[in-house]
């Protein structure tokens, strides 16, 4: 999988052109699904998605500024769904359901202020207050969904227009979800207008939006954003009603953003196990090991998601919350992204999801830029998965600042392969590969490392690393070498 975009790509309607001009090069990597960004209408013409203001528009109605979203229109989306899927490309829909923003009028209510370090306290008696609730879709009129938003459709916002003030307010006759996170108190309230899935209306409106999604846009599954900050029940319902009116195949991956293992497993179970989540604990140790000197790597997959729930694990090192200066900024020393890709990407465990600001860069004047991760190998990377990454794995977890691994390949990918990696001196390690490599002349693939090293009759080699480096030993002969080295189009921005 690619994260198809990251926080700072241009604001020009021009993304879903640039990815389907891209779809070529990226499945010569071995890219197979795309989660895109949010394409639903904004509250402003350069938001994200996050910012979600109309769920029913693509980029098709003339409202809040614009017709097209930041990304580009819906006939634009429309035909990077359909190259993509003619190149067997699936494509994932960024999902934001937690809250509404950018509404078009205000009303008046009763709310009471929660504290917002524990939002089930409540801090001052019930006062009316003037909210951003009132959503009328003037420009759609009525296309697609009848539905019209008012403040009763919500549980909550975080300003009194009537007072010019900030604060958490709860509508006052409505409790926030139990089935959410428990950090601060209640995690319910996220974001501007928050949704209230205990409304029948709301559930009605936004299942509706999930069978029509699925009937615009050839799509193999979605992302859930915010998903330990709206109901876990409405999710399951969301996700079973999918499946039932646009196919059973559809898949799930839910944004749950907590560090703790155990809780990603009680909502695992709280879903019937029926979607993927992101691995945040892995990024976390990533990004922690990157910048501890001499961390032991035999504990990296100590109390992951992959380690636990490997089929339900999307491995990833950086997103776009992550990326330097984002709000969950997990920072990676440069020297630890090929370490890091390779754990993923090479490893019989989880879906590895590759980031677009890692494999393209952070280029565009930005606060903070970034080249290509990985020292521009990370294509190549990506293209020993499609190659070389298959059959059973034997792990040399048996140092602390190097451990290793083979990857034996199977009927149809007999070639296999050795990995590698120090976070302190050079080093090197004796591995099997197999008696049927035996007299094989062995390289590195990402260069890195001159030597070649020679399978003895018994089917091992010595396989050397250098100091806080990775190196990947493949056959020099086996089949696809030669395109390992093929350039990589990663001028995304160049037309």
């Amino acid at each position: 999988m690619l994260q198809g975009f990251e926080w700072h790509v241009p604001d020009d309607q021009g993304h879903w052109k640039r990815l389907q001009r891209s779809l070529m090069s990226l499945k010569s990597i071995g890219v197979d699904s795309i989660w895109i960004p949010p394409g639903c209408k904004a509250m402003t013409p350069s938001g994200n998605g996050y910012d979600i203001y109309d769920l029913y528009d693509l980029g098709e109605f003339d409202q809040k500024g614009s017709r097209s979203t930041k990304w580009g229109s819906k006939a634009e989306l429309q035909s990077l769904a359909s190259s993509a899927r003619n190149l067997g490309i699936g494509i994932y829909w960024d999902a934001v359901l937690n809250h509404k923003a950018g509404a078009d009028y205000t009303e008046r209510f009763p709310a009471v202020k929660v504290d917002p370090k524990d939002r089930s306290v409540e801090i001052s008696a019930v006062k009316e207050i003037e909210g951003w609730v009132g959503f009328s879709f003037a420009g759609r009129g009525g296309i697609y969904s009848p539905m019209k938003y008012s403040w009763h459709h919500f549980s909550g916002v975080d300003w009194d227009e009537a007072r010019k003030k900030n604060a958490i307010y709860k509508v006052a006759s409505k409790r926030w979800s139990d089935d959410v996170a428990h950090e601060k108190g209640n995690y319910d309230y996220l974001m501007f207008a928050d949704l209230d899935y205990s409304n029948l209306e709301v559930q009605k409106d936004v299942l509706r939006w999930g069978e029509w999604i699925g009937s615009q846009l050839s799509l193999c599954g979605m992302r859930l954003d915010a998903s330990k900050h709206y109901s876990a029940d409405f999710q399951k319902k969301f996700v079973n009603h999918v499946r039932a009116t646009v196919g059973p195949q559809f898949s799930f991956v839910a944004e749950y953003w907590s560090g703790d293992a155990r809780v990603l497993m009680h909502y695992l179970q709280k879903m019937d196990h029926q979607l993927s989540l992101f691995d945040a604990p892995l990024v976390g140790r990533f990004s922690r090991f990157s910048r501890t000197g001499g961390a032991d790597l035999r504990k990296i997959f100590n109390d992951t998601l992959v380690e636990t729930k490997p089929a339900h694990a999307i491995t990833l090192v950086m997103n776009h919350d992550t990326q330097p200066g984002q709000s969950l900024e997990a920072p990676i020393a440069s020297f630890f992204m090929p370490l890091a890709y390779a754990l993923i990407l090479l490893r019989d465990k989880g879906q590895p999801c590759i980031f677009y600001g890692d494999l393209y860069g952070i280029r565009c004047g930005v606060k903070n830029p970034m080249t290509p991760s990985c020292g521009g190998k990370l294509p190549v990377l990506a293209r020993a998965r499609k190659l070389y990454a298959y059959g059973e794995q034997c792990d040399y977890f048996d140092q602390a600042n190097c451990i290793g691994f083979v990857r034996y390949g199977n009927l149809y990918h007999p070639s296999g392969l050795a990995c590698i990696m120090s976070n302190a001196g050079a080093s090197q390690k004796r591995m099997y590969v197999g008696r049927n490599h035996a007299k094989e002349q062995w390289t590195d693939i990402l260069g890195w490392h001159p030597r070649t090293v020679i399978i003895d009759k018994k089917g091992y080699g010595i396989f050397p690393v250098y100091e806080m480096q990775v190196s990947v030993w493949v056959n020099s002969a086996a089949e696809g070498r030669e395109s390992l080295q093929e350039p990589f189009e990663g001028g995304i921005y160049e037309d």
